[in-house]
Order: C-alpha cells, then structure tokens, then sequence
C-alpha cells in the first residue's frame, strides 16, 4: 500500500511563507520597481480620440508637440481636476430648426447663451449665439456630443433652445511630434498635454505607460548628500560594531560567571533595550549640548574654563563620537542577549573540560567559546549591521540630519521633504542591498566546523 505524504510540515510553515510574501517580497519588489520603473515614462497616442482606440505610436514625456485637431470625449466626474485636463460642455437641445421642424440633439456650450437656470444653477433654457464671421451662419445639431458626429439638424441665430441636460467632455488632441528622429502623430488625452498660450503648439506633460530607468539611481548618486551619507554610514558600522561585540561578549561573561547579583547586572545591561532609538538621541543631545550635562560636569571639576560647543557644523567629529557612542549604548544589549543564549547552549562540561586541561580565560574563550558562539554571531552581525544601516532618529536627534547624515535620513528627506517617492526608493534600495550582501559575508566569513565540512 503506497505510504501517504506528510503534509503536516508543510502546513506548519504555510503562515511563514504567506507571512513572507505579504510582509517582505511584496514590498521588497515594489520598492525595487519605484526605483527602476518610470511609470509615466511615455505617452500612447491613439488612431482616434477614444481610450477604446488601437495605439498606433508613442512620444517621450516632455517631447514638444504641434496641436493638429481637437476632439471632445466624454469624462467621468471622478476623473475630473487633474493636472492640464482641459474640458469642453455640451447641451441636449430641443428647439425649432431651420426647416420650421422640432429637432433635438447636442450642441457645443459656446454656441448657446443661458438664459434661465433652476434653482440648483442648472441651464434649462437659452438661445442660439449669432456667428460672427464665416460663411454658415446656422448651428449645426449632432446626435451625439462630438463635433465630428452625424449633423442631424441646424438652428438659426437667436432662436430659443429648451436645455434638457448636458454633458461634459474632455479635449483630445491630435499632436505631431518627433521621436528618434521620426515624425510620430496620433491622438492623446489633453490631460498629459501642456498646451502653450497660442494653441498651436504644446509638450508631453505625463506619460500613461511606463519603461525601466536609471534615472532615479542616477538621481541618488549624483545627489550632493549621497556620498557623505553614505561614507558616514559606512564608518559608523566600522566603528560601532566591532566595540559592540567586545562589550556584549564581556556583558556576556560576566553574566554567565553566576557571580552574585548577575541578575541585576543583566536589568543593568539591558535597560536600553527598553528606550525607542530617537529617546537615546535626545538623551546624548543633552549630555553633548553646550550646556549639558558633560559641559557641566568638566567646568564644575574645573577642566574645563568654559562650555565647548560639541554639536555645530564646525565639530562634526564630536557629532560623530556622539552617534557613536549613543549607538553603542542603545543597542549593545541586543548582542549581548543573542551571545548569553549562546553561551547558555555551550555545554558545561566542555568548559570544565578545558579548565582542567589548563586552559586560561583567554584560552577558553579563543579556542572554545568563540569557536561554538559561531552561530549566535552570525545571527547577532546580521541583525546589528542591519540596524547600522537603519541608524535615523539618533542621527537626526544629535544633528539634525545636515551636517552628519546617514542613508536612512537621506531616503526620509527624498520621500518626505522633497516628495521625490522614487528616489527614496533608490535610497531604500540600496539600503537592502547592502544589508544582503553583509548579511551574505557573514554567513560565508563566520561559519561553525558543521558548516565548514559540509
């Protein structure tokens, strides 16, 4: 009898995996695509004036164009106010045509003048304008609100017209333009036109359809912040990780000793585990601040004759120590509770083992601690050079982001200052790029003896 699968495995893991998929692939990807895809990148034109029409060609956003015709369409109220919409009106008539009969259909409302409105300002009634000029001097009646429908009836100057109701068009363009060098024509929605003041000659204001770029990346690296933020982040990483896991290794010892009162050097330790990243910026803001409290304390110990200004445009490396040393304080307790789980899976007779052999301290943490720390590491440097990257509110808190600036606080100023959504996606981009690829030489660099065999 053929053995039935174990699917209870895979049910186990199905929440991770939609967890996953909601959580972090789905956002991952669209961030990657707000900074790799111009949406807006090109504009289709159409064989005729309707979004139902074939695409015959296309034209680059910002493309000048020559306004060849005009066309009216019918928009639908919750598509009206956008950007350069440009929109015409037309009535449903009933009125005496030029032949003495009744007719009805659609005319334009620049050859009507309103004479009477409802009460809710709704035209109910008017008369036809006098042309002036031209050799027709009849109003055409169409039978739908286009001025290239079928003409079903004319009306003579000043006749009275009963307004039944009426709809509101949009203005489609029939533009010239050039792209690569070819003359390209066909229609588009007046709402990605900017038509210039004599209505004869316009540009691409917005595309519809989008195309990948690298523009926006482009736009990160050539951003005169870039570089600083990004050099920066890279030595606050060289120097706050490596003291971290010194001291959270110590920490890490002196709780696993079981000396007495261990307990209360872990609360100790892990009090700023308890204080939100932009509490510890404005903390060490008050300590560093011209008259906080390290200045306070020095002119009262007489070490100093006057308060010196740490935080100013003038002394960025007091500004960088501050980070530094803001960062070391709020985060290394989050090592140290990864290297103590560690060191409590270590087996003590192992430890003994080495002490009877004559190992020393330094002995035993060299050649067994940290050997069998292996995999606590890896998941300690991955979690904390994330967090490295991630550094903003103490940064803003202690610089206010521009004389020291970070990654993350140059993908803040593009999204929430400059509106810029795409080259913040940039920036955010390039921040999960760095993360795998340090998390990538962690996992290869620090591996334990099992993984090196296998």
């Amino acid at each position: 009898m053929k053995k039935r699968p174990n699917l209870t495995p895979y049910w186990l893991i199905l929440p991770s995996v939609i967890y996953l998929a909601l959580f972090f692939a789905w956002p991952m990807v669209q961030a990657l695509r707000l900074a790799v895809w111009d949406s807006d990148a090109r504009l289709q034109l159409r064989a005729e004036a309707s979004l139902d029409s074939g695409v015959t060609d296309w034209l680059p956003r910002g493309a000048p164009v020559e306004i060849l015709e005009r066309q009216g369409n019918v928009v639908s109220p919750e598509e009206l106010g956008q950007a350069n919409l440009r929109t015409e009106v037309w009535f449903y008539v009933r009125a005496e045509g030029a032949n003495g009969q009744e007719v009805e259909g659609w005319v334009p409302e620049t050859r009507v003048r309103v004479r009477e409105t409802d009460a809710d300002g709704t035209p109910i009634r008017g008369t036809i304008r006098p042309r002036i000029g031209g050799s027709d001097p009849l109003t055409a009646v169409y039978a739908e609100p286009s001025s290239v429908g079928e003409v079903v009836a004319r009306i003579e100057s000043n006749t009275a017209v009963a307004i039944e109701r009426q709809t509101i068009l949009e203005l489609w363009y029939r533009v010239r333009g050039e792209r690569d060098g070819a003359t390209v024509e066909g229609w588009a929605p007046s709402r990605y036109v900017q038509v210039f003041g004599d209505d004869v000659r316009g540009r691409i204001d917005r595309g519809d359809a989008g195309e990948l770029t690298l523009r926006y990346l482009r736009s990160m690296v050539n951003d005169r912040f870039f570089w600083p933020a990004f050099w920066t982040t890279l030595l606050l990483m060289a120097i706050i990780i490596p003291v971290q896991f010194i001291l959270a290794i110590i920490m890490a010892l002196i709780i696993q000793q079981q000396l007495r009162g261990n307990t209360f050097f872990l609360y100790v330790f892990a009090i700023a585990l308890g204080v939100s990243e932009l509490a510890v910026g404005i903390v060490w803001y008050a300590i560093f601040t011209q008259n906080g409290y390290l200045n306070s304390i020095l002119v009262s110990l007489g070490w100093l004759s006057a308060p010196i200004p740490y935080l100013t445009a003038n002394t960025r490396h007091w500004i960088i120590i501050a980070i530094w040393l803001a960062e070391i304080w709020r985060a290394t307790a989050i090592v140290m509770v990864i290297v103590v789980a560690g060191l409590q899976a270590i087996s003590q007779e192992i430890l003994e083992a080495a002490d009877l052999f004559g190992a020393n301290l330094w002995n035993r943490l060299r050649y067994v601690i940290l050997p069998m720390l292996k995999p606590s590491l890896q998941v300690a440097l991955i979690l904390r050079t994330i967090l490295a990257l991630q550094v903003f509110a103490v940064v803003i808190a202690l610089s206010g982001g521009d004389v020291v600036t970070v990654l993350a606080n140059e993908a803040y100023r593009q999204y929430y200052t400059l509106r810029n959504v795409n080259v913040a996606a940039a920036y955010a981009a390039l921040i999960l790029l760095l993360s795998m690829f340090s998390a990538v030489v962690y996992l290869r660099m620090v591996r334990s003896q099992e993984e090196v065999q296998g």
